[in-house]
């Protein structure tokens, strides 16, 4: 199948490149330095994958170097570990990150903060340098990863890809009678046995009354003859999210259901066809809600109608910018990537998301994913 090989890959060489456009952000707005923790922004800009802790571990970027800065004992583990190559720097148990990075910076100039920095720790460096020569790093950091190059775009399509096929797997097994569980089961095993680490990154499976809960319900279902289905999953390839719902029923007849799913489905088309370059991330949201308001459901957040934002930026992070959401003024450039669910939620009866992502080219908007064909057929 498509998807299957080879498997995208994000260079060295590409790595390199982001960390020049950093260091050219941060000579240019005169930053002695970014500061980043062990969150997806690490992988972005130096490959190294940690998990963050009590213990402080990340990278110093300034506008000449990189360095890494390390607890003593987990020095052998990092050196093992796929990254950019840089000075490694050690701080002992009864010693201070922070005191360590204050050093490394001097007397003067102004560090910026990855926007995902324990408060802890910003309080520990806050100590050492001062309230004044901290800033916040997530504009800087958010206006590089939200524009997303060929080969993250390649990674996302792979993914995706792999992620619908486990979805028609799903869509074959599903029969009255079987539960939920079993089918986040299957979903989960499916994504293994096709590539992608740690399977599932989520899994929402929904029958009946559960579908208009947006995030899903507690405990197990079992699916009824002529319940309203549910399926909402994704994994990772090399870091990158995947992230598709189908909404449908094993059969026809249910006109109320297959009228709103066209309103849906009808308000999804509405947000791909506003997706333009340089428009507004909200005029998309816009989009959507205009649909609902012309059959009178809404407006704004009102129920039934669409509870929610109509979509959110996806890459290294399943939510991430830029945010199809009303207010966000961000206007849409090549390379942004983001998911196109306006979901519709009949309270106490059933809700309807189908979810694709798009990503913007230089002559408009991309589907990663075909959306669905019908309410009784989630496949194009």
């Amino acid at each position: 199948m498509s998807w299957q090989h080879p498997v995208p890959r994000i260079t060295q060489e590409e790595r390199q490149e982001r960390l020049s456009r950093l260091r050219q952000r941060l000579d240019a707005e005169g930053l002695a330095g970014m500061l980043i923790g062990p969150s997806e922004s690490l992988r972005y800009f130096t490959g190294l994958v940690w998990h963050a802790s009590e213990r402080f571990l990340g990278a110093l970027v300034t506008p000449t170097e990189l360095y890494y800065i390390v607890p003593g004992f987990e020095r052998s583990r990092v050196e093992t570990l796929p990254r950019l190559p840089a000075e490694i720097l050690e701080w002992q148990e009864e010693e201070s990150s922070a005191g360590l990075i204050a050093s490394l910076l001097g007397d003067a100039g102004v560090l910026a903060l990855d926007d995902s920095m324990p408060l802890f720790f910003y309080h520990a460096l806050a100590a050492k340098l001062g309230t004044e020569r901290l800033t916040n790093g997530g504009p800087i950091i958010n206006g590089l990863r939200r524009i997303k190059s060929p080969a993250e775009i390649a990674l996302i399509h792979y993914a995706m890809n792999l992620t619908l096929d486990v979805h028609r797997q799903a869509h074959a097994l599903l029969k009255p009678g079987i539960r939920a569980s079993e089918v986040v089961e299957f979903i989960d095993r499916r994504h293994r046995e096709a590539g992608a680490h740690g399977g599932s990154t989520f899994c929402i499976v929904s029958f009946g009354e559960a579908t208009s809960l947006p995030h899903g319900a507690n405990g197990d279902q079992t699916l009824g003859e002529d319940d309203v289905i549910l399926v909402d999953t994704g994994c990772r390839i090399d870091g990158y999210h995947s992230d598709l719902t189908r909404t449908y029923k094993l059969k026809t007849g249910d006109s109320a259901f297959e009228q709103a799913w066209a309103i849906e489905r009808e308000a999804q088309q509405a947000v791909f066809d506003a997706a333009k370059l340089g428009a507004a991330c909200s005029s998309l949201d816009d989009a959507a809600r205009a649909v609902l308001a012309k059959h009178s459901l809404g407006p704004d957040y009102r129920l039934p109608g669409l509870p929610h934002r109509a979509g959110h930026g996806l890459g290294l992070e399943i939510h991430e910018e830029p945010y199809i959401v009303r207010g966000n003024a961000t206007p849409l450039a090549a390379g942004m990537c983001f998911s196109n669910e306006p979901m519709i939620v009949f309270p106490q009866k059933f809700g309807i998301r189908l979810e694709d992502h798009i990503h913007m080219t230089a002559d408009g908007p991309r589907w990663f994913t075909q959306p669905s064909k019908g309410p009784t057929e989630p496949f194009s």
